[in-house]
């Protein structure tokens, strides 16, 4: 594949190519940004828990349940795409920005939802936030180096 084909794909790989450069940062976008689309889709806008609204009251008096899952699904689908660019660290952190802010935003409304009106919202505020703080820390990860360059290797 070269010239304008090449050009028209960016850095997008496929085939051989993809696996001789494969990532396990842009792997956890890929998946975890294809779990946030699900999330936002099936579980936000398709099937909202109880809980869920209940705890996000504060939030959905000004922005519709069915909104904030549609920004999940975009910031998903946003993170996937940064997953499948091979070498383009800028698209790669605003993957991980995309996956940051909706996992963020939920840990601060639910924080706010179990120190005041819905003291429930404590356990979903911990898994949200360790949550948010796992994507930040992946953010700044370096890919181990392939196999054959790692020390003590025989």
């Amino acid at each position: 594949m070269g010239g304008a084909a090449h050009s028209a794909l960016g850095r997008l790989m496929w085939g051989a190519e993809a696996r001789q450069a494969f990532s396990h940062r842009r792997a956890f976008l890929f998946v975890i940004g294809l779990g946030w689309a699900g999330y936002g889709g099936l579980g936000i806008v398709g099937n909202p828990r109880y809980g869920s609204a209940r705890g996000l009251a504060d939030l959905t008096q000004h922005i519709p349940l069915d909104a904030l899952g549609w920004m999940w699904v975009a910031c998903g689908t946003f993170a996937a795409l940064a997953g499948l660019l091979v070498n383009c660290p800028r698209a790669q952190a605003l993957g991980f920005t995309a996956l940051g802010v909706p996992a963020g935003l939920w840990a601060g409304v639910f924080t706010v939802a179990a120190a005041g009106p819905f003291p429930p919202a404590v356990g979903s505020a911990c898994g949200w936030g360790a949550y948010t703080i796992g994507v930040v820390l992946v953010s700044g990860m370096d890919d181990p180096p392939p196999p054959y360059l790692r020390k003590g290797r025989r």
